[in-house]
């Protein structure tokens, strides 16, 4: 479920940062919506305290006790203080995400432990294997789609070769299978690969939009702080 980006804009933050840029990931719906909550809540934080540097260098300016470099100053120490905060706040997103990826990529590669016994199963792996090679791919897939737990349990359930496919192919094959009995949990895989894609693209930004937001590169704010710190010395009884 996409949706359309809110009305409240703040045009000095980059879009990159809005949190309705997590809820436009395909795969987001109701059913998503709690594994992606940890990387919204990111996003929400990093574009409200860019706009919280705006506001505080503007409000710098009309501090008659300050000069121009002690307003820079105090408003990189600000930007400074949020994005230690937002730094954490995407680690544990990240580290969130990918707990939930771990976790469902385990529960969408489980083996189908004990469908593969019984006279009835040798026979569906002997059919099977009896196949053209390059129709027992189709075959199976087709009795996923269907529905047909028989006798994707006596294939997926059995040793691989018995049935005539590699490990390989049976692997590819129980994923499909999770993914069509556990579709939810297969969109929140999806889910939640995206959020970490979007969490690992949209970090680095976060320097630069501060960067911009305090009016100033850092190497110029680091050289007033010194200048500062020097002057001060002079002042030390």
């Amino acid at each position: 479920m996409k949706v359309q980006m809110s009305d409240n804009i703040d045009t000095r933050v980059t879009p990159s940062f809005h949190p309705d840029t997590v809820q436009a990931i395909d795969a987001y719906d109701d059913d998503t919506a709690s594994v992606l909550a940890g990387t919204e809540a990111a996003f929400n934080e990093a574009y409200l305290a860019v706009g919280r540097v705006h506001d505080a260098r503007e409000a710098g300016k009309t501090n008659p006790a300050w000069t121009e470099a002690a307003a820079l100053i105090e408003t990189q120490n600000f930007a400074d203080k949020l994005t230690g905060n937002l730094a954490k706040r995407f680690d544990s997103a990240t580290s969130n995400l990918t707990r939930v990826v771990e976790g469902l990529e385990r529960d969408l590669s489980q083996p189908l432990e004990g469908r593969g016994v019984g006279a009835m199963a040798g026979e569906i792996r002997s059919y099977v294997h009896s196949l053209p090679e390059g129709q027992r791919m189709g075959f199976i897939q087709k009795a996923i789609e269907a529905g047909d737990e028989r006798t994707v349990g006596a294939v997926l359930g059995g040793v691989p070769y018995l049935s005539g496919i590699t490990p390989e192919m049976a692997t590819m094959l129980l994923r499909l299978y999770h993914e069509k009995t556990n579709p939810r949990a297969a969109k929140q895989l999806r889910a939640a690969k995206a959020g970490l894609e979007l969490l690992g693209e949209r970090a680095p930004l976060l320097f630069k939009e501060m960067e911009k937001a305090v009016g100033a590169p850092q190497a110029k704010v680091q050289q007033l702080r010194a200048a500062k710190a020097k002057a001060e010395k002079s002042f030390i009884a």
